[in-house]
């Protein structure tokens, strides 16, 4: 089978937006910098009346940080790049305009919709006869439940086949999977203890000292479940448990991923809980409560902090809890994965000191970096044990988040991209969560911004 081709032009819907400013643009930067966008033409779309050169502008301040890291030619495909970007003044209300233009458009074309969850979906079914090798690339949320998934989902495959629709989870970068994939599949040390006979519990965490930061219009309607559980962290806990896959192919992993998250499951009552903060300070920085920030609606009852556990009912992990926890404002940051072992089966008399610490293996996301906490004899006495951690770095990539999935795309490779059974799936675990929070049958607690969470939050749910 060919290789796909190479994308061509790259159209942005919704190109005028913050999200292609702050993260589409720099990311695609990094891959023309380094060579890996040969002669692509990027086409900016919008609602308002630019000309070329506010394009141009807008790509040339974008691609700013990419000049310093790039080499001379690379420096020069970015010059190029941008002369070669165009505007194009779009109303995605209208059908027939939207498929006319895209239909003159020179391919292999990839359209990618910088634009809020609903207009996507809208503009998704105004489409109409697309060119044959056109890819289709959307931002998460893809769907705001299962039966909006699918729905999605359905549009896109009357318009193109499922490879050539990429839905983008920065979250899963090359690296970040990668990362995670090495360090389980080539250690002997790890693999054969990667199960519930020797593992206590998995936490994946995202906790950052950030407010609202300008994104209440957003944030508002989503909350940390949906903004960052459904989809980012599900994810990362499903490589975080995967079977042993027979290649790194596309089809080999998600295959995996898809059964994992089929097997996942959230009691709400007991296995969910939910916060947003009031005013505090966060590193001598004084934040207001989030109820009372410029665009939030508080009847809403949007949290701040949400965890759940999900419970994988197979045969490699049946009774360990996978606690996923994401909040904002908290007192200090926390993006990583951390697994937690059981006790050794006997502890020989006479040991003195931390007895009662398991072994921890610690991925972190920020800095890249892994650390395998142990129990060691102390250097005063040998009878007492102490803690000690061996630590390394992990890959850093040259490319951002973003340029990592936008270079999957251009080179139609979807292994970084969200499948349509997966995003279904991960809307079908957390939709008994939304719906018990909307009925208030679990309570939204309040903590004070700057700290790390309600009272008796820091305590192990290892027993739920």
């Amino acid at each position: 089978m060919p290789d796909p081709e190479h994308v061509r032009t790259l159209l942005i819907l919704g190109g005028t937006g913050d999200l292609s400013g702050r993260l589409l643009l720099p990311g695609l930067a990094r891959v023309v910098g380094q060579g890996r966008a040969p002669g692509i033409t990027v086409i900016g779309s919008g609602s308002r009346d630019w000309t070329r050169e506010q394009w141009q502008d807008r790509m040339r301040s974008s691609f700013d940080s990419a000049y310093e890291a790039a080499d001379s030619a690379g420096r020069e495909q970015l010059r190029e790049t941008v002369d070669r970007s165009r505007y194009l003044r779009l109303d995605l209300s209208s059908g027939t305009e939207v498929n006319e233009r895209i239909r003159e458009l020179p391919g292999p074309l990839a359209v990618y919709f910088a634009l809020p969850p609903a207009l996507t979906a809208q503009t998704v079914d105004r489409l109409r006869d697309l060119p044959p090798g056109t890819r289709l690339v959307l931002e998460k949320p893809f769907g705001s439940d299962r039966d909006s998934a699918v729905a999605l989902n359905q549009a896109l495959s009357r318009l193109v086949p499922e490879a050539d629709v990429f839905r983008v989870d920065h979250f899963l970068g090359m690296t970040t999977v990668m990362d995670i994939l090495g360090l389980r599949f080539t250690n002997r040390l790890l693999e054969p203890a990667w199960n519930n006979l020797h593992i206590e519990k998995v936490e994946v965490v995202f906790d950052e000292q950030l407010g609202l930061e300008g994104r209440a219009k957003y944030y508002d309607n989503a909350g940390a479940l949906k903004d960052m559980i459904q989809s980012h962290l599900l994810h990362v806990m499903a490589f975080m448990a995967i079977g042993v896959p027979a290649t790194l192919g596309e089809r080999d992993l998600r295959d995996l991923v898809a059964a994992t998250l089929r097997a996942a499951t959230i009691d709400p009552a007991t296995g969910s809980r939910r916060a947003r903060y009031t005013a505090g300070a966060v590193d001598g920085e004084e934040l207001q409560a989030y109820a009372d920030s410029p665009g939030v609606d508080p009847s809403r009852g949007t949290e701040t902090l949400a965890e759940v556990v999900v419970h994988i009912s197979n045969d490699r992990w049946a009774g360990v809890p996978f606690i996923l926890r994401s909040g904002k404002a908290m007192n200090r940051t926390r993006k990583e994965v951390l697994v937690t072992f059981r006790p050794v089966s006997h502890l020989p008399a006479g040991f003195t000191g931390v007895t009662d610490l398991p072994s921890r293996l610690r991925i972190s996301f920020g800095p890249a970096e892994i650390e395998l906490e142990l129990n060691v004899n102390g250097p005063e006495n040998v009878f007492r044990l102490e803690r000690t951690g061996l630590k390394g770095p992990t890959h850093v990539s040259h490319l951002t988040p973003y340029g990592e999935v936008i270079e999957s795309v251009l080179d139609g490779d979807p292994l970084l991209s969200v499948r349509a059974d997966i995003a279904e799936e991960c809307w079908r675990i957390v939709d008994p969560v939304v719906r018990a929070w909307a009925a208030d049958e679990v309570p939204l607690e309040e903590y004070r911004a700057g700290t790390q969470g309600p009272p008796g939050w820091d305590t192990s749910r290892a027993d739920l």
